[in-house]
């Protein structure tokens, strides 16, 4: 007996030293031990977790025998048991009395009496090697120490087995490791990323399906890649989902560490139901990704029913996947954030510059809208003003939800609405549904299909002007930062509305005191023409009358009144220069063409017209136009040293266009404060601009363009 005791344990030795698979090696010891042992027959299980075993062997003549692989729970009275609760042998002499469920099927398949030994692999309770006699037959009592000489040898085997497989999982999950890594250096798309993720650590950790998913700011999760074992499918995963239950995903974003689910009866939630449900899956284990500090999102895998659970270190496994892809996320938003920023101030710099250029304001709020809509992710975007009777006028539009707010229109401040909202508080504010609005904007908005909402306000010198608004369809909430990426756009709104108001106050300032010059011209020039030089005109003739009455022998004082008849009428003809030069009538009377025509007849230099103006124009624009040339031909003649000035006269598309060029010396600088500042006063108070261009040395030219419409009306012929 010992020599075939020997012999067996040398030949389970040799497959030992060969390494023989474990399979191999299982069949080979139970099949050695009911030999040995003359036995009903032999089994070898490995303890499992959550109290039950699993048979990985079995040798001999049981007819009930359940399949190699088979589990069954821990419990009563029974070998198996009672190795697995005192970790040393035992022994059963009457399976008869035997319970739990390992009692009942060896008792069902006649077992007599039973012993076990523990199989320890480096200080722990692997398994039990049972051994088992037919009804009404005892066994040996060196039964478990012959069963132990086995066991050690299997200990042995199952060591190097575990060493090797470690080293070679350890090895695949290195390897899958730097796979994954080299694509984080690379700075691979985000989506190539999570896919290749998913389906190492799925592959790695031997699972049934894997996902990764992000948790969202409104307390939801969204699948973002997914994986399906060898000849599987993942399944369509819909969402996103609300964080509800007490599935993986839920648990991960209230407590931020790894969570196990080693059965999903009970557990309450659409997730837990879905993955229970739709997907048959009996077994997860999940482990947070954590971004910078921040919970960001979560990879796990899932086990089905039939499957043997997760092994205890897969939360450890899977966290070395979630670090590198924390890193990778980091990379990848630190990139977006560099380029969203680069984006957003591109955009900043396009409405400063308009902003700068003094852009009327219904082009530069239809820029900004538009620069909103293409930096958020919004289907509408708009500027509103409000109004002093409890309203918002539409200013600018963005839409991509049809025109239902077209620029112009009018909406009453009132009900649950963004706009409102801002109105009523001067503060940002965020709406995430429209669902309840009752009121005329907020129901338009709901038409149109968008869910959430955010406005700033459009603050100007201090008072609340208007609201800025984006807003986004019910499945693509707004970002959290999206207040104040707008507020970075309504600073510049009410800078550019406070110039323009004060360009608007400047320019109605400057026309009250064009038109003020203008009247006390005329007012002057009729107070002369009807009063003072009447006046003289009257006492001429009187000075006249009264000459023509003096006796010839008072001829000295004849002489002495024709002298002061002669004065007055040289006072009155310089009163009448005056007061034409103040406005002149022949401008009233006849119109540019002959004002101009007369102020070359008067020039000190030469000077050539091509006036292209057939039909009277607007009173204020001839005015305007011929004092900036009666000007222009004084400061030449005083400044310039020119031998010729050249005035162009044209209007075309509704603008007066006057060009004046001289042949000077040039050096003209409106900033040192010549007439030229005045010049420019005169023709912006018409909403015109004037343009000096002066190098030295080759001459100076005024550029004047004045707009015709909304101008007053041209003075009649008769006038």
């Amino acid at each position: 007996m010992l020599a075939e005791e020997q012999a067996a344990l040398r030949r389970v030795a040799t497959l030992v030293a060969h390494g023989v698979s474990p399979e191999e090696l299982f069949a080979a010891v139970t099949e050695e031990v009911c030999r040995l042992l003359a036995v009903k027959y032999a089994s070898l299980a490995r303890y499992e977790a959550g109290g039950t075993c699993t048979f990985v062997a079995w040798s001999g003549s049981g007819d009930l025998l359940p399949p190699i692989g088979t589990r069954l729970t821990l419990g009563g009275s029974n070998v198996h048991t009672l190795v697995f609760e005192t970790g040393r042998p035992a022994r059963i002499d009457n399976y008869a009395d035997a319970t739990g469920p390992l009692g009942v099927a060896a008792r069902e398949d006649r077992a007599g009496s039973g012993a076990g030994a523990p199989v320890i692999v480096e200080g722990r309770l692997w398994g039990v090697m049972g051994a088992y006699s037919p009804l009404g037959l005892q066994l040996p009592l060196d039964t478990e120490e012959r069963l132990s000489n086995f066991t050690e040898l299997l200990a042995t085997a199952i060591s190097n087995a575990e060493s090797r497989a470690e080293l070679a999982r350890l090895a695949q999950e290195q390897a899958a490791l730097r796979r994954v890594a080299t694509l984080v250096a690379r700075g691979a798309p985000a989506e190539e990323l999570f896919a290749t993720v998913t389906e190492e650590v799925g592959w790695l950790l031997g699972s049934h399906l894997a996902g990764m998913a992000r948790f969202e700011s409104d307390k939801r999760v969204t699948v973002l890649a997914t994986w399906g074992a060898e000849g599987e499918q993942h399944p369509l995963v819909p969402g996103p989902w609300q964080l509800e239950g007490g599935d993986v995903a839920s648990m991960i974003s209230q407590t931020g560490r790894s969570v196990r689910i080693d059965d999903y009866v009970g557990v309450p939630g659409r997730i837990a139901a879905f993955v229970r449900d739709e997907l048959g899956i009996g077994c997860s284990v999940g482990s947070p990704i954590v971004v910078e500090g921040r919970l960001w999102g979560a990879l796990f895998v899932h086990a089905r029913l039939t499957d043997e659970p997760f092994p205890q270190d897969t939360e450890l496994r899977l966290t070395h996947f979630t670090e590198l892809l924390a890193t990778a996320v980091a990379n990848a938003e630190s990139r977006a954030g560099l380029g969203r920023l680069a984006e957003e101030q591109a955009a900043l710099r396009r409405v400063a510059t308009l902003v700068a250029r003094g852009t009327p304001p219904e082009e530069l709020f239809t820029a900004v809208v538009e620069e909103v809509a293409g930096l958020l992710p919004v289907e509408f975007a708009s500027m509103g003003r409000y109004e002093s009777d409890g309203t918002m006028t539409a200013v600018a539009i963005s839409s991509q939800v049809g025109d239902r707010f077209p620029v112009g229109s009018r909406w009453p401040l009132e009900g649950s609405n963004v706009s409102t909202m801002v109105a009523h508080t001067g503060r940002p504010v965020r709406i995430d549904s429209y669902g309840d609005a009752t009121d005329a904007l907020g129901a338009a908005i709901r038409e149109r299909g968008l869910g959430s909402g955010v406005g700033t306000p459009v603050i100007v010198e201090g008072r609340l002007w208007g609201v800025m608004t984006a807003s986004s369809s019910p499945e693509r909430p707004l970002p959290p930062d999206t207040e104040a990426r707008l507020a970075t756009f309504t600073e510049l709104v009410a800078t550019a509305v406070a110039n323009a108001e004060s360009r608007n106050e400047l320019m109605a300032s400057r026309a009250r005191i064009v038109t003020a010059d203008y009247e006390t011209r005329r007012r002057i020039e009729r107070d002369l023409h009807d009063a003072t030089q009447q006046r003289l005109v009257s006492l001429g003739l009187e000075l006249r009358a009264a000459q023509a009455m003096v006796p010839p022998q008072l001829g000295e004082l004849e002489g002495l009144l024709s002298r002061v008849a002669e004065g007055l009428g040289k006072v009155f003809d310089e009163l009448r220069e005056i007061s034409q030069g103040i406005h002149p009538a022949v401008l009233s009377e006849g119109g540019l063409k002959p004002a101009l025509t007369a102020l070359r007849r008067r020039s000190a230099v030469p000077v050539v017209l091509d006036l292209h103006a057939e039909r009277r124009l607007p009173e204020r624009v001839e005015v305007a136009a011929y004092y900036v040339v009666s000007e222009a031909l004084t400061n030449a003649a005083k400044h310039a040293h020119a031998s010729v000035v050249n005035v162009d006269l044209d209007t075309r598309d509704g603008v007066l266009q006057l060009a004046i060029r001289d042949d000077g010396i040039g050096g003209a600088d409106a900033s040192h404060g010549s007439g030229l500042v005045g010049l420019s006063d005169r023709i912006e108070a018409l909403g015109g601009r004037l343009q000096v261009t002066s190098p030295l040395g080759t001459g100076t030219t005024l550029l004047i363009e004045v707009p015709l419409e909304g101008q007053s009306s041209p003075l009649s012929p008769e006038r």
